[in-house]
């Protein structure tokens, strides 16, 4: 057996793994073990494992992991975004569709602070369809756009898959964040003609609210969004202008966080413990996610796998045009089954040498990539934030409802990832306003 041929049994065997339920992270870490004594021997395997988790999770850009999720953890338990949601509905309920929109702006700017989809369609799910309900919204366009809304966590800044992602392909996180912020404001704008659309066509599904808000209301409402917009402001206005590192701003973010929600009496030292707990959680899960990522890459790169398939991939079409089409396929099928990190790190190491050979902007396809496993939390049968819907609202709405409901927005999806494709620069237009 060739060493590409060990490298394909590999990655059958891993997918048998997966199939089989075996979490991701021990399914990659025992295949890239296994493969890798196979081809180089056991001494030099075990060496490997005892040196690659340390030199991995030292990696000083990591640092900006955990203190992020703190930010978000901490906003999300002191209610520092309470007032987003109520300040879009005063703003926004004259509109067609008008709560639901607001749902939308209200996730995006929650997005600003948490950069977690379940985190963020939980949140919204809570205070946003028993909003739409009451005012007479149908369960269909309620529970859809929450979950739909969700997905804007990961794309709009901080976001922890892009920091992943900037990691292990070496590039800005700063310019990645900006290039997943063009994406979030185009997939916000393409939800917001959807909900327009559901509203203007299926008028009973979004009646028009008679109550009309005064300006001192409104006003009000966004005097109560300020610790929202000054920590973000402050956050990432300092890491966009260059004034310091995603490290530092991961840390002063989440400092701030803290320091707001006593300041707030939202937050008390049980809950800051349960903030900081499930931070802790969170990032031994992608840690250990990502240092199976790195031992599988070992193991493609000892048997020449990766090289093997690029040469395939271009070989089969060595179009760009191809290449996009094989890659929408693949996520739209994997995003079925697997969670966003998982599928990240496991086709990162097989797609980056025919990015490379493509020459395609890693900074552009790393705003797609995210976008693309965002949709997979939509889709059947694994789409995760249908189910943190479904268990918001408890007898509201059946599994299958939210699913339905989404299904306009997905196809939303489609038309913002093929504007990105068509039209690149739309992507970039952030980045290249600070180079």
């Amino acid at each position: 057996m060739t060493d590409v041929q060990v490298g394909l049994s590999g990655i059958a065997g891993l997918l048998a793994l997966i199939a089989l339920r075996v979490p991701i992270a021990i399914a990659m870490i025992a295949v890239g073990a296994a493969g890798l004594t196979v081809l180089i021997g056991f001494g030099p395997t075990t060496g490997l494992l005892r040196s690659l988790p340390y030199e991995f999770a030292a990696n000083w850009a990591l640092s900006s992991l955990p203190t992020f999720l703190v930010m978000g953890y901490v906003a999300y338990h002191a209610q520092l975004t309470q007032g987003l949601f109520r300040a879009a509905k005063l703003w926004l309920s004259a509109l067609p569709g008008g709560l639901a929109i607001a749902t939308v702006f209200g996730a995006a700017a929650f997005s600003a602070l948490s950069g977690s989809s379940v985190a963020c369609a939980a949140a919204m799910g809570k205070i946003a369809v028993p909003e739409m309900r009451r005012n007479g919204y149908s369960v269909r366009l309620a529970t859809g756009t929450v979950a739909a809304a969700g997905t804007l966590g990961p794309l709009i800044p901080p976001s922890i898959l892009m920091i992943l992602y900037g990691i292990f392909i070496q590039q800005s996180i700063s310019k990645l964040f900006l290039a997943g912020l063009a994406v979030g404001l185009m997939t916000a704008a393409a939800y917001v003609v959807t909900i327009v659309l559901w509203a203007t066509l299926h008028p009973a599904a979004a009646p028009r609210l008679v109550e009309k808000a005064s300006r001192a209301e409104r006003l009000a409402a966004l005097r109560e969004t300020a610790p929202s917009i000054v920590l973000v402001v402050l956050v990432f206005g300092g890491l966009f202008s260059g004034l310091f590192t995603a490290s530092e701003a991961g840390a002063l973010g989440a400092a701030l966080a803290v320091a707001m929600g006593f300041l707030r009496r939202s937050l008390d030292w049980k809950t800051l413990r349960l903030a900081l707990e499930e931070s802790l959680s969170t990032t031994c899960v992608i840690l250990l996610i990502a240092i199976g990522a790195n031992l599988l890459v070992r193991f493609l790169a000892v048997s020449g796998t990766d090289q093997a398939i690029s040469e395939w991939v271009i070989a089969v079409d060595p179009s760009r045009l191809g290449f996009f089409a094989i890659i929408t396929v693949l996520y739209m099928v994997l995003g079925m089954f697997l969670e966003p990190v998982g599928i990240m790190l496991l086709t990162i190491p097989i797609l980056y040498p025919v990015l490379v050979s493509l020459d395609i902007n890693l900074i552009w396809f790393g705003a797609i990539l995210v976008k693309f496993l965002e949709i997979g939390m939509l889709t059947p049968p694994v789409g995760l934030n249908v189910f943190v819907i479904r268990s918001v609202v408890g007898d509201m709405a059946d599994t299958w409802t939210i699913f339905k409901g989404v299904a306009p927005f997905i196809v939303a999806d489609m038309f913002v990832i093929g504007a990105t494709m068509a039209w690149p620069d739309l992507v970039l237009f952030f980045v290249r306003l600070v180079e």
